[in-house]
Order: C-alpha cells, then structure tokens, then sequence
C-alpha cells in the first residue's frame, strides 16, 4: 500500500494544481467575479433583512436583493459611464480640431504673470516658457486620446462587458441566495482555529465594506460637488472632469486638487478673478471638506488602520491591480496586519521565559 504521508502529498499537489487550473479559467472573467463578491458581501445585511420577513422564499429574496442592486449602484453608475463617454468623445474631437488649446491657455496664464514670476520658471530649470507650453500641449493631446481611446475600446467590446455584466449579475444571485452555506463550507476547509476564522473573516469583510463605501462616498461626492460648480461656472464638460475628480479623489489629500487647482488658477491668470476665487474657496472648504471629514470615519475608523497605510495599500494595489486595486490593496494589508496580530501572541509566548 502507499504510504500515508505520500498520499497526503499528492492529494496535495492534486489539490494545488486543480486550483491554479480553476483559477486559470475563470481569469477571463475575474472582474466580474471579484465585484460580483464584493457587491454581494456589501448587500449581505439587506439580504439577511429580507430573508427574515420572507424565510421561505430564498430565491424571491435573492432577487429581490439583486433588483435593489441595480437600482441603487448599478443604473446610476452605468449612466454616468455612458454621459462619460459621450463628454470625453466631445472634448477629444475639440483638441484635435484645435478648438480647445490647453497650450493656449497656458500661454494665457504665462503672459498674465509678472516677469518675476517668469524669470522663476526659467531658474527652475524649466528652460524657456515655450518649452514648457509644448511639454503641455503634448501631455493634454496625450491625455485626450488615451480617454478617447477607452471610450473607444468600451464601444468596441461591448459583446464582451455584456457577457461580464451578465455573469456578475448571475453571480451575484447565487452568492447572495447560497453566501451562507458557501462561506461554511470554506470555513470548514480551512485549517485554522475556529477562532483565528472568525477574526479573519470579520477582519475581511469590514475591511471591504469599509473600504468601498468610504471611498465610495467620498469619490463620489466629491466629483458630485466638483461637477457642480463647474456646470454653475459654465466650464465644459462638468460630467466629465467631475468623474475625473472623482476618480482622482482615491487619492486622500490632493486628489481632486489636480483638476479644480489648475481651472482656478487659468480664471484668475485671464481676468476671470471671482471664478477663481469661488473655485479656489469651494474647492478648499466643501470638497476638502468631504475629504478631511469623511474619509477617516468611513474607511480609517472602520478598517482600525493607520492613514498611511490605508494611503500605501491603497496606491499600491492601484498600480499592481489597476481600478480594483483601492479595494485589493487595503485588503490585503489589513489582512496581513491581522495575520500578524493573530501570530505576534505566540511568538510572544516562545520567547518569554518560563
């Protein structure tokens, strides 16, 4: 007979490669699979409370749950989306028409500074303001053709963000009517102390809803504000550089600063001084506001993480993961963090004396 460790071993070879292969397969879709979790971790708790007025009818509640879902989060954000590409489409077609010159107004901003300020640039090894126009000029072109370029790529593959909708949507009703029973047996699968599960668990999902509703709330409320005192200034585009602010504000601090500051100075540089005053002020006290205000009740007191580490993972899960990654990367550190604490007692523990 084989020996029993040997068929340990390769029951668990077996079981490492058939997992790697799943997870090979279901690559192809795995952003439709990880918000799909995400959404369904998220409503759990309406879930639960529907279930328990209907306990008989698990399927009614899944879908009624599932119904709400698009209602509240995912209507509104295809909506946008499609208002997003739309404005972006616009604005590109005017850069390269050349109605809209972002080197232009530079120039317009350069002129109306005083020669002091001029001679700064050039002393700051910016060598000649012409330079520094066609550096801007070419980062602006730049910048609109890649949004074009996406616009483009979502028009084209849209057989395949339908399919992807399509699975996430399918998903999601089965996670929410079988989450419970699935989350058990994964429990029971893995090799812990029930208690160091429950911790780990509880870490996990606190983290996520913590994560996606604070910066969630906060995105979208400062592109919301953004947005609007665009659209009452009458700058172009309010939909557009609003999503951008948005986007951006996963960024705690600066974020939305990279795109009202610039507006803000070009009013106040061409003469349009109330604008830019009104702009620098709201921009300042009502959307830094959400960000100072908001952010760490939201996402530092939930997640019981540092600022700075909800900052690092989260630019760091950006860069390896993409979008996602505002959510992956405090995830993962939170993880890790819990991990250790779980660890530190025992290493603790060795090393006392006796």
């Amino acid at each position: 007979m084989t020996p029993a460790h040997l068929q340990s071993k390769a029951f668990l070879l077996l079981l490492i490669l058939v997992t790697i292969a799943f997870g090979a397969i279901l690559w192809q879709f795995h952003g439709a699979v990880f918000w799909g979790v995400i959404l369904a971790i998220l409503f759990a708790p309406l879930h639960r409370k529907l279930l328990r007025r209907m306990p008989r009818r698990t399927n009614l509640a899944a879908l009624s749950t599932l119904g709400l879902c698009l209602v509240i989060v995912i209507l509104p954000m295809t909506a946008i989306t499609i208002s997003l590409i739309q404005e972006a489409t616009v604005v590109y077609e005017r850069v390269r028409s050349g109605q809209l010159n972002f080197g232009l107004y530079l120039q317009q901003v350069i002129a109306a500074l005083p020669a002091w300020a001029v001679n700064l640039l050039e002393r700051l090894n910016l060598t000649s303001v012409a330079e520094l126009q066609e550096k801007f000029s070419s980062v602006a072109v730049q910048a609109s053709q890649f949004v074009a370029a996406q616009a483009l790529s979502i028009g084209q593959n849209t057989l395949e963000f339908v399919v992807s909708f399509g699975i996430m949507l399918y998903l999601l009703f089965f996670l929410l009517r079988d989450g419970n029973r699935l989350a058990l047996r994964i429990g029971q699968a893995t090799p812990l102390d029930d208690a160091h599960k429950r911790q780990l668990v509880d870490k996990f999902t606190t983290v996520i809803r913590a994560t996606v509703k604070g910066n969630i709330v906060v995105a979208a409320s400062q592109g919301a504000l953004g947005g609007l005192i665009f659209w009452i200034l009458g700058i172009q585009g309010p939909v557009l550089w609003g999503v951008l602010m948005a986007f951006l504000s996963l960024l705690p601090a600066v974020g939305a600063g990279l795109i009202w500051l610039p507006v803000a100075i070009y009013f106040i540089a061409t003469g349009g001084v109330w604008q830019g005053v009104i702009l620098i002020a709201y921009g300042v006290f009502v959307i830094g506001l959400v960000d100072n205000v908001l952010r760490p009740i939201l996402v530092g007191k939930d997640t019981k993480m540092p600022d700075y580490v909800v900052l690092i993972s989260t630019l760091g899960g950006m860069a390896l993961f993409g979008l996602t990654g505002f959510v992956i990367g405090p995830v993962i550190a939170a993880l890790f963090i819990a991990t250790w604490d779980l660890f530190a007692p025992s290493v603790d523990n060795h090393s006392s004396p006796p």
